[in-house]
């Protein structure tokens, strides 16, 4: 089963997400971050996907921007890919499963080449 609906996504982000939480690299990261508002992180994430995979536009936002100071390494994104892909292929299959992969692929590809950029220079980062 593709992903094709708001369920879907949704299934995919807590499913995401409960796996990020307990990862020893990654989770203390995010929690320490998100502290006690899961409910409206994974609220925005459903609605990230949800633009994203479905075009139905629900999330208005700069993405980066809560990322771009995070103390986040190329082994941080290879977790976080990891993860995502994993959960990807246990739940779904098909062009919009392939689809999300390849999208967070190029988004942390994105984010990570954006950090080093900045740590490296002056400049604040775009909002």
């Amino acid at each position: 089963m593709d992903i094709s609906s708001i369920e879907d996504v949704r299934r995919l982000v807590d499913t995401f997400y409960g796996k990020v939480g307990v990862d020893g690299l990654i989770g203390p990261i995010f929690i320490g971050v998100i502290r006690d508002d899961w409910p409206a992180h994974l609220d925005k994430m459903v609605k990230f996907w949800q633009t994203v995979l479905l075009e139905e536009h629900t999330y208005f936002g700069s993405p980066f921007v809560p990322h771009a100071r995070m103390p986040l390494e190329a082994r941080h994104f290879e977790v976080w890919l990891g993860l995502w892909n994993a959960t990807v292929d246990e739940l779904f299959e098909g062009v919009k499963a392939t689809e999300a992969k390849w999208r967070a692929a190029k988004m942390a590809e994105m984010f990570l080449s954006k950090i080093v950029y900045y740590r490296n220079h002056s400049e604040k980062p775009i909002l």
